[in-house]
């Protein structure tokens, strides 16, 4: 039984829906060239939540911001693909006449099908099932509520990375995108940490409704020892909030061995001062 990884997108979608509406969408599944094996796969649709403050995702309650998943049909569930084969698979939301404004989530889960064999007549496990979230709001009174609760830039640092968090609240009835961006300056030559060609320091973060997120973000390529000046400015919801401090990364080592060699001249110090007075009393005893 080989295992097989596959492709797919888009990972989310962001759509706008009105109550008695039906929508048309799809997602593309792809078997990669490097597939030695034929690809059976099967699509389902599954309620997208999260639990806590950290976002852990539920991909198995149903609730009141899930009912969407009532609304989907997936055209064609299930398929094979032949390596390097790409398949559009489409999905209708039939929206009710009475839905209720606000947001609608759900996850379009693909994963190995292994009711199906490949193409050699073995069957195929995939090594992970991926899911394309939909991330839909309801016209209607929709409520943009929310705010920042947090915005922390450590001051010190033992180790790199380092993490940088805030708090966000949303009290309202849909998603909504908090946009942070973030520099990095050497705090001694001035150098230009981040941004980078590679990465602008702009990011952003669905916050789901009625929710609190705590966000992390790590910033990477900082000097083992050293000052920072840091930066992050946060965007939700019409407010802004910016926070700007100065972290010193100084390992455990290091400082252990700065404690070292402290002790090592306090003790070379009492060694000269009592050579010193075994010397003077010498002096004054001849």
């Amino acid at each position: 039984m080989d295992e097989h990884t596959f492709t797919l997108t888009p990972m989310n979608q962001d759509i706008d829906l009105e109550a008695g509406q039906t929508y048309t969408g799809s997602i593309t599944v792809v078997n990669p060239s490097d597939a030695t094996t034929d690809f059976s796969y099967k699509v389902t649709v599954n309620p997208f939540g999260v639990v806590g403050s950290n976002y852990t995702v539920d991909l198995a309650t149903e609730y009141n911001r899930s009912m969407i998943t009532k609304w989907i049909t997936i055209n064609e569930p299930t398929g094979t693909l032949k390596p390097n084969e790409s398949r559009q698979v489409e999905f209708t939301i039939k929206v009710p006449a009475d839905a209720p404004a606000g947001g609608q989530y759900a996850a379009l889960s693909v994963a190995a099908d292994d009711s199906m064999d490949s193409g050699d007549g073995l069957s195929v496990q995939s090594v992970l099932e991926m899911a394309s979230i939909i991330y839909a709001r309801v016209d209607g009174e929709t409520v943009h509520e929310g705010k920042i609760l947090e915005n922390n830039i450590p001051s010190f640092a033992l180790t790199t990375p380092v993490t940088l968090t805030a708090t966000i609240e949303n009290t309202g009835n849909v998603h909504d995108y908090a946009n942070y961006t973030i520099t990095v300056k050497n705090f001694f030559t001035g150098q230009v940490i981040l941004p980078t060609e590679e990465n602008d320091g702009h990011y952003s973060e669905v916050i789901m409704p009625e929710t609190t997120y705590e966000s992390q973000r790590e910033i990477s390529n900082l000097p083992v020892i050293g000052v920072v000046n840091v930066t992050q400015t946060i965007r939700f919801n019409g407010e802004v909030s910016t926070v700007e401090n100065n972290i010193v990364i100084c390992p455990i080592w290091f400082m252990a061995l700065v404690v070292l060699t402290i002790a090592a001249l306090i003790t070379t110090i009492v060694a000269i001062i009592k050579k010193h007075r075994r010397n003077k009393k010498k002096l004054s005893a001849i």
